[in-house]
């Protein structure tokens, strides 16, 4: 991975609770709120100058900007909705742009995986455990929340192993 393992631990403290929060709130509500985003980007802002070099920490603000706008026009074309383009604009300074090779495939692993344990807890358990989640009865919409927070924090977990 091209984030530094040092720079990855540190960001990690910071995205895994938010990314926590995202999850959860997507799959409770199917929103991802405003304020875990500012979090996210805030996390960044504050973090990223102490652990990355400072041309690197420029440059992934440039990851966002990008990210966003390839968001906004992928929700205005309904493809995502408009937290699940936020958050991934929020996530990609936390990304190398020499890692988006391993993120795609981190990414496709979460996705199946977390479409699976969302099915199976919908068609089981899960709503007698949190009765009341919209994600259960949402027809085909999946809450994307959780397997982006899984890729943020699977990335940063692996590359703070070096």
């Amino acid at each position: 991975m091209d984030t530094p393992a040092l720079a990855a631990q540190a960001l990690l403290i910071v995205a895994l609770p938010v990314s926590l929060w995202v999850a959860w709130s997507d799959l409770s509500r199917m929103k991802i709120p405003n304020r875990a985003v500012l979090a996210l980007l805030a996390g960044f802002l504050l973090v990223g100058p102490f652990v990355l070099p400072l041309p690197d920490y420029g440059w992934r603000w440039l990851h966002f900007a990008v990210m966003l706008l390839a968001g906004m026009a992928a929700n205005a074309i309904r493809l995502m909705g408009a937290g699940d383009a936020k958050f991934i604009a929020a996530a990609a300074p936390y990304v190398a742009l020499g890692d988006v090779g391993p993120l795609i495939w981190i990414l496709a692993t979460a996705s199946a995986l977390g479409y699976a344990l969302h099915l199976i807890a919908r068609v089981t358990v899960g709503p007698r455990l949190a009765p009341g989640w919209v994600s259960w009865t949402s027809g085909r919409r999946f809450p994307m929340g959780l397997p982006l927070a899984m890729t943020l924090v699977a990335y940063l977990a692996l590359a703070a192993t070096g």
